[in-house]
């Protein structure tokens, strides 16, 4: 046994000495042990040992053993492949997000002992989703690999650089004596990675941008802490990228909210969780509805009715918008086709709409599937929707007009250019901001709004007052010469079933 255990790695023969005490005390059947044991050749290799007391003295004492030693080198060198796959990144060899999360509570483990301060650095590569449709897949995986052994020679020896996905890389930095230090190893990070990289001679430049969470005070186990320094993350990216920011928990707590209320958003459109309501568009000569604007109610099941001021900028932000647009267009079609007599529907498009390929093919398929005549839909846009390239939008703007659809310029005045805006696109409709309507007893912006309507007139385009929220309002823009008013006090946007008999019920009041 003396022979067996100079053979045998240190590291090993504790245990093996253990098992086979086991055994020969008659605490189990046979011995049984994998090790490594030093060869001919000199290195160690595994092997699996196994034996059995075969005879026994009169007082109980082994007098003789057999067992065998089997080579398994090969099973242990394929179980530790197995074991480093599903612990690394295969691409760049990083840890991955399993361990990464297991050496971070392990980093927590350590502090409580310790009393030093650590801290989670979340990374995300700013430009590289461009690079790699433009450059290839090959190529992008090549700069991921420069990238993580950048990352690697600018932290300390036991600090850990991971992978976990994609082009986000996270790093722990350990035994730091003040936050600062986390400061200063964030900012080496970010001028590393500013520097060229050469990929197969074409030089490419990339940023990160950091979220550092500070340990433990940022969080209590490692999912907090991640999570943490990702929210700091957007900050750092929504200042402009190329820089690093703190965990904030103020400042963080509305991020936190929004990015909940964008994984909510994602859900309910794939349950259809959306509805519209309609709300009345009054002709002021015949006191009639002419139409109905169509406007997106969300009902969360936890949070209740959450607010369009609140859903439609993260929609856009998010590009939700394009999804949820085609919907409405689609419902707001089909519920109007069963509206009596001429009726209009008006929907809201986003400027995110229009730079996405597909707004005509939109159009023009719910108006086919539903059977409403294209001049009973009104496409309502902002000057935000000009903005950007003119020209393509004015273009498919005259296409839609030109199919029979009308288009109205919402929230007019509020712009910076509404009058060139008019110069360049014939309008069927201007819709009056309710800034305008709210402060209509002021002389002068009587005057604006009396000039609006002049305007509208030589332009052919009805005039619209949004806002009306009481008789005074109303009596105004009658006075002022708009065509039509819409408003809380002529009525609040309907359900679809609501709208339906409110139009009935004005053509019948009008009739009488």
């Amino acid at each position: 046994m003396r022979a067996l255990q100079q053979l045998m790695h240190p590291d090993d023969a504790a245990t093996a000495r253990r098992l086979l005490s086991d055994h020969i005390d008659g605490r189990t059947p046979v011995f049984e042990c994998e090790l490594r044991m030093r060869t001919k050749a000199g290195p160690y290799g595994w092997v699996l040992s196994r034996g059995k007391v075969v005879t026994r003295d009169a007082e109980g004492i082994p007098v003789r053993i057999v067992g065998t030693h089997i080579d398994i080198g090969r099973r242990k060198h394929a179980e530790q492949q197995l074991e480093h796959l599903a612990l690394h990144d295969a691409l760049t060899g990083l840890p991955n997000r399993v361990l990464f999360r297991d050496r971070l509570g392990r980093e927590m483990d350590n502090v409580e002992r310790r009393g030093h301060i650590f801290a989670v650095l979340a990374c995300d590569l700013d430009r590289f989703k461009a690079i790699n449709d433009s450059l290839g897949h090959p190529t992008g995986d090549s700069l991921l690999r420069q990238v993580a052994e950048r990352l690697t020679a600018n932290v300390h020896e036991g600090d850990t650089v991971a992978r976990l996905g994609g082009d986000e890389f996270a790093i722990v930095l350990r035994g730091l004596d003040q936050p600062q230090n986390a400061s200063a190893a964030a900012q080496q990070v970010i001028e590393a990675l500013k520097r060229p990289f050469d990929l197969d001679g074409r030089s490419v430049s990339v940023g990160v941008s950091i979220g550092i969470a500070v340990g433990p005070q940022d969080g209590g186990d490692p999912d907090q802490l991640l999570k943490n320094a990702d929210i700091a993350l957007g900050r750092a990216k929504a200042a402009g990228r190329g820089t690093f920011r703190f965990c904030e928990p103020a400042m963080d707590a509305a991020i936190a909210e929004r990015n909940v209320l964008e994984l909510d958003m994602r859900e309910a459109v794939r349950l259809g969780e959306f509805e519209l309501h309609y709300q009345p568009i009054i002709d002021l000569a015949t006191d009639t509805a002419s139409g109905f604007e169509a406007l997106m109610r969300w009902h969360h099941p936890v949070r209740g009715i959450v607010s369009p001021a609140d859903f439609i900028p993260l929609a856009e932000e998010t590009g939700l918008v394009v999804p949820l647009g085609t919907w409405a267009l689609q419902e707001a079609c089909r519920e109007a086709a069963a509206w009596p007599g001429d009726l209009r529907v008006a929907v809201n498009v986003s400027a995110v709409q229009f730079a996405e390929p597909g707004l005509e093919h939109c159009v023009i398929s719910a108006l086919a599937a539903s059977g409403l005549p294209p001049n009973r839909l009104e496409l309502e846009i902002t000057e935000s929707v000009l903005i950007g390239d003119v020209e393509s939008v004015t273009a498919c703007l005259h296409r839609l007009r030109a199919f029979g659809v009308r288009i109205a310029l919402d929230d007019f005045g509020t712009g910076y250019s509404s009058l060139s805006y008019l110069r360049r696109f014939p309008f069927d409709k201007i819709k009056i901001d309710r800034s305008f309507i709210r402060e209509i007893a002021d002389a002068d912006t009587a005057a604006i709004v009396r000039a609006i309507v002049g305007l509208g007139e030589r332009l052919g385009a009805s005039i619209t007052a949004e806002g009306i929220e009481d008789e005074a309002q109303l009596t105004r823009v009658r006075r002022e010469g708009c065509t039509e008013a819409q408003g809380y006090l002529l009525s609040e946007p309907l359900p679809a079933a609501d709208a339906y008999k409110f139009a009935f019920a004005k053509k019948n009041v009008a009739a009488a």
